[in-house]
């Protein structure tokens, strides 16, 4: 990958890779990349200063239709070709700004990171907030649903899920995955190790250094994880994962999805954040602490666990995200932290002795999540432990899942519903707006959207179960 910072470099970009096009990609409010697409011939040097204009009220959670122009400008230092283009095609990501008053649009995700990225410099406690998610996924062979006034339905399938050991398949050679068992076993079992091959031949082309790739615990589940980077970059990064494993999957005959929560009865897709703060190139949360961490790592560990119960409405931004957050799966629900435990929410991870290796995870979020978001409100809810020196009290060592409800009454736990979550986004936000890295505005506009487009809208539907559990009555 040919590495980029200037529009004059670009331009000599589309020269060596003999680029036809060039795809205008940009992130909506939920977490979607956007695109269009333009001739090579109208990238010019003008382009990177002035921008494009196009219509922003066709954009979820963005702009209204009388004040829908908008301004998209390509950064020059996201350039990469885009690896599933027949022609030769150029991507650069874009931000958003006010074409009025030539300000970046405070709705616009990517402005969210890099808002966050310059006031972390502001407060002088360290110069980079470096991310690595670890996104788990689902792939299908065969997805169908419908939501209509007289029915609705879903009916997912993978040939090598258990629930198809007694399928006449001409022949059914038996290997199959039972439930919770696909944490991994080796081939035939494990039907998709050349695929997430294919996705990360192809993520090393756009730029993603992957670490490792594995199957996961449930039938047709999967994780491809890449190395760390700073946060804005780290987010970008994401979304090019997300492009990546769909686009591959498709073109062998499968659908893949982030979906948290597709299988009912087993483990659902997760993105454990790791993070950690460094300050001129020296890492910040190595210590003689608990678990090896500095008193900064802990404060920061507070400070997320503190505003837990509002940084879901972000971090876990869907109905489904609550079908996964629940008691006895791999979803911590209790807000608690320790060294190697992973019922916990916020787990130290051991065994690395070098301080540049110390980090936390935190492991409550899920890959519906829009990262920009995400990454963001994660490093404001630590940075506010911080500042507050926010103490996460005692860890806690034991099997959460194990725990009586006597032993178990004084800890917190996350929000049961999308709808809590909100609530106590309502309640808890102003960490959020230091800096003005999110503004109101923003989650106004969050809360409104999930509340009228996914909550109410999901009110008055009955489901599948319901007529299982009441028809007869």
């Amino acid at each position: 990958m040919t590495k980029t910072k200037t529009a004059a470099d670009v331009l000599r970009f589309l020269t060596e890779h003999d680029v036809k096009c060039v795809d205008m990609k940009f992130v909506d409010l939920i977490g979607t990349w956007q695109h269009f697409t333009i001739p090579v011939a109208e990238l010019t040097q003008e382009l990177f200063e002035d921008g494009l204009g196009f219509d922003g009220s066709s954009i979820r959670g963005w702009k209204a239709i009388n004040s829908s122009d908008m301004q998209v400008i390509p950064d020059p230092s996201t350039a990469i070709m885009d690896p599933f283009s027949r022609r030769a095609t150029m991507s650069l990501q874009c931000n958003i700004f006010d074409p009025i008053s030539k300000e970046p649009y405070e709705r616009d995700p990517r402005n969210i990171a890099r808002k966050a990225e310059s006031f972390l410099k502001s407060t002088g406690l360290a110069d980079t907030c470096y991310v690595g998610p670890e996104p788990e996924f689902f792939i299908f062979d065969d997805v169908r649903f419908d939501q209509s006034t007289n029915h609705a339905f879903y009916a997912i399938d993978s040939n090598e899920a258990g629930w198809n050991s007694g399928r006449d398949e001409g022949p059914n050679t038996g290997y199959k995955i039972r439930a919770k068992e696909g944490y991994f076993p080796v081939a035939p079992n494990d039907s998709h190790a050349d695929i997430r091959q294919e996705i990360c031949e192809i993520l090393d082309q756009v730029g993603l250094q992957v670490e490792r790739e594995h199957h996961e615990v449930a039938a047709a589940q999967s994780e491809i994880d890449f190395r760390f980077d700073s946060l804005l970059k780290c987010a970008d990064k994401t979304m090019w994962l997300k492009y990546v494993v769909k686009n591959v999957a498709r073109r062998n005959g499968k659908a893949a999805t982030f979906m948290p929560k597709p299988i009912a009865g087993d483990n659902g897709s997760g993105m454990h954040c790791h993070m950690s703060l460094w300050k001129n190139e020296k890492p910040l949360f190595a210590g003689s602490g608990y678990g090896g961490m500095s008193e900064m790592a802990l404060f920061y560990i507070g400070g997320v666990l503190r505003h837990a119960r509002a940084l879901a409405a972000i971090t876990n931004p869907t109905l489904n995200s609550y079908r996964r957050i629940i008691p006895g799966f791999e979803a911590p629900v209790n807000l608690a932290y320790s060294a190697r435990n992973r019922s916990a929410s916020i787990r130290i991870p051991v065994g690395m002795a070098s301080p540049k290796a110390k980090r936390i995870e935190i492991r409550f979020p899920d890959p519906m999540a829009n990262p920009y978001l995400a990454f963001s409100a994660l490093m404001m809810a630590g940075l506010d432990g911080i500042e507050k020196k926010i103490h996460p009290g005692d860890p806690l060592e034991k099997d959460i899942y194990g725990l009586s409800p006597e032993e178990l009454k004084d800890v917190p736990t996350l929000p049961g519903s999308l709808e809590e979550s909100l609530q106590a986004l309502e309640r808890d936000h102003e960490f959020l707006l230091k800096g003005d890295v999110f503004t109101k505005d923003l989650l106004e506009t969050w809360i409104e959207h999930k509340r009228t487009k996914e909550i109410n809208a999901s009110k008055n539907r009955p489901t599948p179960l319901e007529f299982m559990l009441y028809f007869d009555a």
